[in-house]
């Protein structure tokens, strides 16, 4: 094997394990917390029932 194989050899493989180990990287986290998911979610749900019972009581008066 000449110099020049070995040297491109080497390079083949050190680029192959630099490829896996970027596609087994760990800890996928969420990009925000389950309190403020909880947040937003209590927020928008209220808010639904909120408007939910004010149609319905204007529609009573009227």
């Amino acid at each position: 094997m000449t110099t020049s194989r070995r040297v491109a050899d080497r390079k083949v493989a050190r680029f192959e394990r630099n490829i896996t180990k970027k596609g087994s990287k760990k800890g996928y986290g969420y990009p925000v917390g389950p309190i403020l998911i909880g947040l937003i979610v209590f927020i928008v749900v209220g808010s639904c029932l909120f408007q939910i019972i004010r149609k319905a009581s204007s529609r009573g008066v009227a």
